[in-house]
């Protein structure tokens, strides 16, 4: 279920929310707890049922090992104790392995052999990588003792359940276990209201438009046609914009919906396209994942602490595993190994004593950032490497001669064409509409603070500007886009 369907605004929300606080007030935290479980598997099997089953299966299998685990600590076998912990881990990941990897592995190894074709269940990613830390937590906190109810709840809560914010048991299963948990407080509902509205005007006001920008920019070059500059620069522009508003807006939606139900989700995301150099980007953009990255797999390879050889194969294994986390295809290694190449560079620049101007590193950081999002959103490598000559100006530039006749000394550089068709909807109008949606976009993400900074008159400001499109968008938009984190 979307969170931007009408389903879920008209009916689910509103029923889970009065059922929740109806049996805290019936029966107590345990019984709302008990159909906040029931309403999220309800959430999760409205996409695909068939999947309900191996999600039950994983958060029993999972309690079981973590319980174990608990035990063998606090009866000091620790190293029993890291032994299942390691099975553990290696279990959650061969079953992510199986449904998300397997054609992919198969392709490497067999080329021409038929792919599986096995279904991906919806947020595997997701609720493997909260069972790991569950896992870890029961290893690293044995005395914090969590009871199936109260697991069942964490992971499958159905806020974060299908694309996170990642979240630690440790910060989230004591407010599930705290008295008046479902005791409804107008401060709370009103406020995750407020935040989950400027999050659903992102995704259907902002990212949706930017992605018809980009869609018919990558669509174009995935068909074999050939852009021209501004047509492959506008494309990528939208498509960066997109998926920072359809992810963010998604984040702040959860951080929202969790804390209408008293629970406080940590930040997901900090104005990453304003960070000052590339590790600040990463601890900017989808910072929940950036901290299981380096808690879970660039520390234990040995992180900073190792010469500096090992510290560059970390860095570049770390981000590698995290462009191949959002996708089995190549494009996404290739994104995750630009990341890890920027980083080193980062690092090593930064060990020399050396500084660049805050504005010139800010901007070197973001055309950075910028050019990776063309393998990460183009079909194919191929593809990506076509938006990317486009770009470099070799395909030539061309503009509505409209636009040259008001500005002719343009005519000079570019060649003058009645539309640009794969910009906008190839009207003679569409330059002008795309760029000034652009330089809006823009300006929000680089000049204004995040909704999590802003004053509660500025939360109110942008809510009241922004709410009559938000409404439209989602009573009357002739498709329901999902969001972009869903295939991950």
């Amino acid at each position: 279920m979307l969170f931007h369907s009408h389903a879920f605004v008209l009916a689910f929300l509103p029923i889970c929310l009065g059922g929740f606080f109806l049996a805290g007030r019936v029966g107590g935290t345990v019984w709302a707890l008990r159909w906040l479980v029931a309403a999220s598997l309800v959430f999760y099997g409205w996409w695909d049922a068939r999947f309900v089953p191996l999600l039950i299966g994983s958060i029993l299998i999972n309690h079981m090992l973590a319980k174990r685990i608990r035990v063998l600590r606090r009866a000091g076998s620790a190293q029993a104790a890291r032994r299942l912990l390691t099975g553990g881990i290696v279990l959650n990941l061969s079953a992510l392995g199986w449904f998300k990897y397997a054609d992919f592995l198969l392709e490497l190894a067999a080329p021409d052999q038929a792919p599986l074709g096995i279904a991906l269940p919806l947020a595997i990613s997701f609720f493997t990588f909260q069972q790991i830390v569950s896992l870890a937590d029961s290893y690293h906190a044995p005395d914090r003792e969590t009871d199936l109810l109260h697991c069942a709840a964490f992971i499958t809560f159905f806020p974060h359940l299908i694309a996170g914010p990642l979240v630690r048991p440790g910060d989230i299963v004591p407010q599930l276990q705290a008295q008046g948990l479902a005791t409804a407080r107008a401060e709370n509902l009103s406020a995750g209201l407020v935040i989950f509205l400027l999050g659903l005007g992102k995704k259907l006001v902002l990212a949706d438009m930017f992605g018809g920008f980009a869609d018919t920019g990558f669509d174009a070059a995935a068909r074999g046609e050939t852009l021209t500059l501004f047509e492959a620069w506008y494309a990528t522009l939208a498509y960066a914009l997109q998926i920072y508003f359809d992810f963010s807006g998604y984040s702040d939606m959860a951080i929202g919906l969790a804390r209408m139900m008293n629970v406080r989700f940590p930040l997901n995301f900090n104005s990453p396209y304003q960070a000052r150099n590339i590790a600040d980007f990463w601890r900017s953009w989808h910072i929940t994942l950036g901290l299981f990255l380096r808690d879970y797999v660039y520390i234990p390879l040995g992180g900073s602490r190792v010469g500096p050889g090992w510290r560059i194969f970390n860095l570049l294994a770390t981000m590698l595993l995290c462009g191949l986390w959002h996708g089995a295809a190549w494009q996404f290694v290739v994104w995750g190994g630009l990341h890890g190449v920027f980083l080193t560079v980062h690092a090593a620049f930064r060990r020399s004593g050396r500084h660049l101007p805050e504005r010139l590193a800010q901007a070197l950081t973001l055309l950075v950032v910028i050019l990776a999002w063309v393998p990460f959103r183009a079909a194919n490598l191929e593809t990506a490497w076509a938006m990317l000559w486009a770009m470099a100006g070799a395909n030539g530039a061309a503009l509505p001669a409209m636009i040259v006749a008001f500005f002719p000394p343009l005519a000079w550089i570019v060649t003058q064409v009645p539309v640009l068709p794969f910009l906008g909807d190839a009207r003679t109008l569409s330059f002008p509409e795309v760029t000034a949606c652009l330089g809006l976009g823009w300006f929000i993400v680089l000049a204004l603070p995040n909704i999590h900074a802003m004053s509660e008159r500025g939360r109110s400001w942008a809510l009241t500007t922004g709410f009559a499109f938000t409404a439209q968008a989602l009573f009357f938009a002739p498709r329901v886009a999902p969001f972009l984190y869903f295939r991950f």
